[in-house]
C-alpha cells in the first residue's frame, strides 16, 4: 500500500530535490566528525559518545531517505537523466555517510587514544576530507540547474570547475594520509599493537570520505556528459 510523506511528495515536482536532501544529510554526517574527534583528543568520552550517537542517527536518517528515494523514484522519468544513473549516484552518496558512522563507531568502541603529536595533523587531514564532501554536496546541488540549462553553458562550466577542485582535494588527502602513516610508523613501538592497526584503518576510512566524494563527482560528470 502506498503512503505519502513530505519526501515522496517532492517527486511530483522533481526527483532531483530528494537526491539533494540526501547528500545534505550525508554531509552533515561527515561534519559531525570534527567535534567528535575534538572530544576524542580531549579524552571527553561521554561527549564523544553523544556525538557518535548523533553521527549514527544522521546516518540512519540518510539510510531511510535512500530507501524512500529508491521506492518512489519513478521508472519512467521525463528527464535527460537515466533512473539507473540516479540510483547509482544515490548509492555513492550513501557510502560516505556509512564511512563516517564506521569511523566514529570504531573509535568509540575501542576508545582509541591517538598520540598527542598526531592530533593537529589528523584534524587538518579530516577537515580536508570533509571539504571534499562539501564539494560533492555543491556539485549535486547544481544538478537541477544543469538540467534546466540543457547540459551546457555557464552552469556546466561551474560544475566542471567544482569537480576539478574535488579531484585536487582528494589528491591532497592521499598525500596527507601518507604523511600521517609515516609519522605513526615511527611511534608504533610505543603503542598497543592492536590500537596501531585500528589507527591505520581510521586514517584509511577518513581518506575514504574524500574518495567517496570524488566518486560522486565522477559519477555526476559521467551523467551530464552523456
Amino acid at each position: 500500500m502506498a503512503f505519502n510523506s513530505p519526501l515522496s511528495e517532492l517527486f511530483a515536482q522533481s526527483p532531483i530535490k530528494p537526491m539533494q536532501d540526501h547528500v545534505q544529510k550525508v554531509y552533515e554526517c561527515t561534519q559531525a566528525l570534527k567535534p567528535f574527534m575534538d572530544a576524542v583528543f580531549a579524552a571527553e568520552w561521554d561527549k564523544a559518545l553523544e556525538l557518535q550517537q548523533q553521527i549514527a542517527k544522521l546516518e540512519n536518517e540518510a539510510d531511510e531517505m535512500k530507501k524512500e528515494i529508491r521506492l518512489n523514484l519513478p521508472k519512467g522519468l521525463f528527464l535527460a537523466l537515466d533512473r539507473r544513473d540516479l540510483l547509482d549516484l544515490l548509492t555513492k552518496q550513501d557510502r560516505i555517510a556509512n564511512k563516517a558512522k564506521d569511523i566514529a563507531g570504531i573509535i568509540i568502541g575501542r576508545q582509541l587514544n591517538f598520540p598527542d603529536i598526531l592530533h593537529d595533523d589528523i584534524i587538518v587531514y579530516l577537515e580536508r576530507c570533509i571539504k571534499a564532501c562539501k564539494f560533492a554536496l555543491k556539485v549535486v546541488n547544481e544538478l537541477d540547474e544543469i538540467i534546466t540549462a540543457g547540459f551546457r553553458g555557464q552552469e556546466l562550466r561551474i560544475v566542471d570547475k567544482m569537480i576539478t577542485m574535488l579531484d585536487t582535494i582528494e589528491n591532497d588527502t592521499d598525500l596527507m594520509q601518507i604523511v600521517l602513516r609515516r609519522k605513526l610508523l615511527k611511534l608504533e613501538t610505543e603503542l598497543p599493537p592492536v590500537d596501531v592497526i585500528f589507527m591505520y584503518k581510521i586514517f584509511d576510512w577518513m581518506g575514504g570520505l574524500a574518495d567517496g566524494a570524488q566518486l560522486v563527482g565522477d559519477r555526476l560528470e559521467l551523467m551530464v556528459a552523456r
